[in-house]
């Protein structure tokens, strides 16, 4: 006979709710515990139109539905979750909400003084373990500082599990993969070729790799190297492309040649209009942003394949907050996108080499291209546009669905970022939206990935990187 498990209460703190408004209906059987501070931390962030307060104002909402018209008396027994109906996914949750009805015993040590919001949580937890100690009492809160205090304390804790994309980063689907060195011998038999508009296709009988996604990149080493994208699979076969060569200059794109293998490949679903997503991986100075622009570039001003380019970013900054700023959207966002504008210098200097041309080029670049703030995204629809998500890694997965579903028909989006370098309060390389898209997408025929790993911006930059 095994001896039953014993009950878990789940306290969670406020930062999980502002994180994931859907927090509370992920627990399964398991009950949960709201302490009163949590309630007013989340009244206190209520205002305002970022994502954080909109989490929160649905907080409040789900927690006035489950609450109804229940008295005290019913409120301390436990209010059960399964009577909510919510859109937030998964299977119906069976267990109960628990508000805090009266005021606890402080149990915290003298060491931790003072009465922040906090403390008061450990307070809250420490009580609970005392007035339930039959149960598994369990903190969960996405703040470290917080989490480490509570193990000192003897408090079981844990961070909130259900945003993560995968266990492990290393994991993250690359969108290369290379053959094995068999390849052709193995598919000599059953294998067919064709041209289409002086581009080669390859029929397969089979897969060419185990763990095989549309457009994905494939490569072959060696003297003579083989170079694909899956173009098309069926459920007996599968259609390689051969990808375009973009390293020579009669293949340039706005001046700009790609420099190493995964280049190359980024430039390829960047100019196929049939990839309607594509997301870069990379460290600083891979090229990311410079290949996006130079192909949005192309395609917009060459081709007319777009009628403009739509370039946003997450305004997170790195050191102090410069604070307000004066002007249009454009003019507000400016300082944002440093990076971008960069790279348009360089693109422009390819394009003219007098300052007449330049001043030409870069007035057409200011009537194309537009920049645009992430806070004004909700309702709208963009049409026939080529946009550019710059440091996507620093969203949430709401935000990035947020972004996406606004893109309308004739449109292709593009998601730039590096998952190392996240800036955003309590995301990480395993919860970042960007790694969210990725992993999701994979698995649809219209978009495709790469993630660049050489360093190409100059021998001074690649040195910092590796010993610095």
């Amino acid at each position: 006979m095994t001896s039953q498990a014993p009950e878990r209460l789940f306290l969670l703190d406020t930062n999980v709710l502002m994180h994931d408004p859907g927090a509370l209906f992920r627990f399964q059987e398991h009950d949960i515990y709201l302490p009163m501070v949590v309630l007013e931390e989340l009244d206190s962030a209520k205002k305002g139109l970022s994502e954080v307060s909109r989490n929160v104002r649905q907080v409040s909402r789900f927690l006035d539905q489950i609450i109804g018209d229940a008295d005290t008396a019913l409120i301390s027994k436990g209010l059960r979750l399964n009577n909510v109906t919510h859109t937030n996914g998964g299977p119906k949750p069976n267990g109960s909400l628990f508000l805090q009805t009266q005021l606890m015993a402080d149990h915290l040590p003298e060491t931790l003084p003072g009465k922040n919001a906090d403390n008061s949580i450990l307070g809250t937890t420490l009580s609970l373990q005392k007035e339930f100690p039959d149960k598994v009492i369990t903190l969960v809160s996405k703040d470290i500082n917080l989490r480490i205090k509570a193990r000192i304390l003897g408090i079981h804790t844990e961070d909130y599990y259900n945003d993560k994309v995968l266990d492990d980063a290393d994991l993250l689907y690359t969108g290369i993969n290379t053959l094995p060195a068999d390849f052709w011998d193995a598919n000599s038999n059953n294998l067919s070729s064709w041209q289409k508009n002086k581009t080669t296709f390859y029929k397969l009988e089979d897969r060419p790799v185990n763990d095989c996604y549309p457009h994905q990149c494939l490569h072959t080493m060696g003297e003579d190297p083989f170079e694909a994208l899956v173009d098309h699979m069926d459920v007996g076969s599968t259609t390689l492309k051969i990808a375009t060569n973009y390293r020579t200059g009669h293949n340039s794109i706005w001046g700009i040649n790609a420099r190493n293998l995964e280049q190359n490949f980024a430039i390829n679903l960047l100019m196929d209009p049939d990839v309607e997503l594509v997301t870069l991986l990379g460290a600083a100075g891979t090229g990311k942003t410079l290949l996006a622009l130079a192909a949005g570039l192309q395609q917009t001003l060459e081709t007319k394949h777009y009628r403009e380019i739509i370039i946003t970013r997450v305004t997170v900054p790195v050191g102090e907050d410069i604070g307000f700023l004066p002007g249009t959207e454009e003019e507000k966002m400016a300082p944002w996108m440093g990076a971008l504008l960069d790279n348009l210098e360089v693109l422009t200097n390819h394009e003219e080499h007098n300052e007449w041309g330049r001043a030409a080029t870069s007035d057409l670049l200011n009537k194309r291209i537009k920049i645009r703030s992430l806070n004004f995204m909700r309702g709208r629809t963009f049409l026939n546009r080529y946009i550019i998500v710059d440091e996507a890694q620093n969203l949430t997965s709401k935000q990035m669905k947020t972004l996406i579903s606004r893109v309308g028909p004739d449109s292709k989006m593009i998601c730039l970022g590096n998952i190392a370098q996240i800036d955003t309060p309590y995301l990480t390389e395993t919860t970042s939206g960007l790694t969210f898209v990725v992993d999701r997408s994979k698995v649809w025929e219209y978009s495709g990935h790469v993630t660049l790993r050489r360093g190409e911006r100059s021998r001074l930059a690649d040195f910092a990187s590796d010993h610095l």
